[in-house]
């Protein structure tokens, strides 16, 4: 079910992305895929009633019921990107209201709207 609604947050951030010309949004768009990127990565990684990956004297290391920390160490990793791009896009942003005065992309570049 979570691998369900990942996907579903990752069609909307996609939905989102292509049908705006608002550059904030499309910003939030790409969160919104990231999120259904990231959840879609832990649900992967994810074991019941998994056991985290330290061998100690309680823990039998013949288990084969270990969380694989990997797909958690790439979602870190993803939401520190994540937030260099969303501050760089807001940057961008920034810069395109200053010079143009508004962030529909369309009005920046001369289209006509239809």
């Amino acid at each position: 079910m979570i691998r369900v609604a990942s996907l579903l947050l990752l069609m909307i951030g996609l939905y989102g992305l292509l049908s705006t010309r608002n550059v904030i949004k499309m910003i939030i768009s790409i969160n919104i895929m990231e999120l259904g990127v990231n959840i879609f990565i832990v649900s992967i990684g994810f074991v019941t009633n998994g056991v985290a990956p330290i061998l100690t004297s309680q823990v039998n290391s013949s288990l084969s019921n270990f969380v694989d920390p990997l797909p958690q160490a790439l979602v870190l990793t993803s939401i520190v990107i994540g937030l260099g791009i969303t501050a760089l896009g807001l940057a961008f942003a920034r810069k395109l209201y200053k010079k143009y005065g508004t962030y529909d992309l369309a009005k920046i570049g001369g289209m006509k709207d239809e």
